[in-house]
């Protein structure tokens, strides 16, 4: 008795299995594909043994099968799963929350509940890590400039000589650094939430950067780096931007040509016309970017290989801000050594 009750069970399971393996997709497909064999096997058997006007009736159906099934296959699972590829690399390059359309209650429809759920959940990940970003950047601020302020304060006191004034001095310089880094956080989700906007204009290209390299030539001049600037050899045509956002995203560049090009003894930056954009580059002569590095130096919180370790998101706002002028900003290693950023600004107005 009791054996007739442990094998129910496992017969009813067997029975379960094989009833779901009939359902969906893939049980239509096993009877399409069954269909078909038994439409060959008929026709060759008439074939062989009966009459060739059934055997090509037989024929013709298997055909007509292969045919549909093709057809069937394309519409039902080639196409949406084509549609949930174009969803995924959505997601994948930040549109969190994208949803695909559910169109069958089958394996495919299975698969784009879990794709929604993902992006759905994704998203909610992202906006709680922005909001924990935006809060913490906020709360930094206060400290910092608390910090930075009193350390200015205590250096004007010529009294304080010594590893006091060096420790007070570093003190000033790291605080700075971190409120570079906490503006950076703070911009970084502005952008993310929507806060983010351009005040376009028209912007004369060259001038700005003559006012940009002036200011920061001196800058660079107390790490030892020479700032070389080429001036466009004919008038440049104005184009469509924000100054102020052009200008820091200029800084910004410049800033790690700084930092990481210690190496050499000059940055190199010039403005021209290419095609249809603007082209600003700076070069400098250092190590250059390791070229593991070079595909994901743009993304955002990535970390390079380098000694020298920012917040990881210093390019990552300034790509964001040259896209959404329309532009490209691009890197790469200069012929010879060091590193080469181009930012390319489009002309026609936007």
């Amino acid at each position: 008795m009791a054996d007739k009750d442990r094998a129910k069970p496992a017969g009813e399971e067997g029975a379960a299995k094989r009833t779901e393996a009939l359902r969906g997709l893939k049980g239509i497909w096993l009877l399409a594909s069954c269909a078909g064999v038994l439409c060959v096997a008929m026709a060759l058997i008439c074939a062989l043994f009966w009459s060739a006007a059934w055997a090509g009736v037989f024929a013709a159906l298997a055909a007509a099968l292969l045919l549909a099934s093709n057809l069937w296959f394309r519409e039902r699972v080639t196409s949406p799963i084509l549609g949930l590829g174009d969803t995924a690399r959505r997601i994948a390059e930040g549109s969190y929350g994208t949803l695909a359309e559910r169109l069958y209650d089958d394996e495919i429809g299975a698969l784009t509940d879990a794709i929604n759920d993902m992006s759905v959940k994704i998203g909610k990940a992202d906006k709680v890590q922005n909001e924990f970003i935006s809060s913490v950047s906020h709360e930094l601020r206060t400290p910092l400039t608390a910090i930075t302020g009193w350390s200015e304060t205590l250096l004007y006191d010529q009294a304080l000589q010594g590893d006091s004034r060096r420790g007070l001095e570093i003190i000033a310089r790291e605080a700075g650094r971190l409120t570079g880094m906490v503006e950076e956080l703070l911009e970084f989700t502005r952008m993310r939430d929507g806060r983010f906007t351009l005040n376009l204009e028209q912007v004369d290209v060259a001038q700005l950067m003559e006012e940009v390299c002036f200011t920061y030539s001196e800058l660079l001049r107390h790490d030892g780096l020479e700032l070389r600037y080429s001036a466009p050899d004919k008038p440049l045509p104005f184009v469509t931007g924000d100054p102020q956002r052009i200008k820091q995203v200029v800084l910004n560049i410049l800033d790690n040509a700084g930092k990481y090009g210690r190496g050499g003894r000059s940055v190199e930056v010039s403005v021209s016309q290419e095609g249809e954009y603007v082209r600003i580059a700076v070069r400098d002569h250092g190590k250059g970017v390791a070229e593991a590095d070079l595909p994901h130096v743009k993304e955002r919180f990535y970390k390079g290989q380098g000694k020298e370790r920012g917040s990881g998101i210093g390019l990552a706002v300034c790509d964001e801000i040259v896209t959404r002028h329309s532009g490209k900003l691009i890197v790469a290693n200069a012929p010879g050594g060091g590193a080469l950023v181009t930012v390319l600004l489009p002309v026609e107005t936007q």
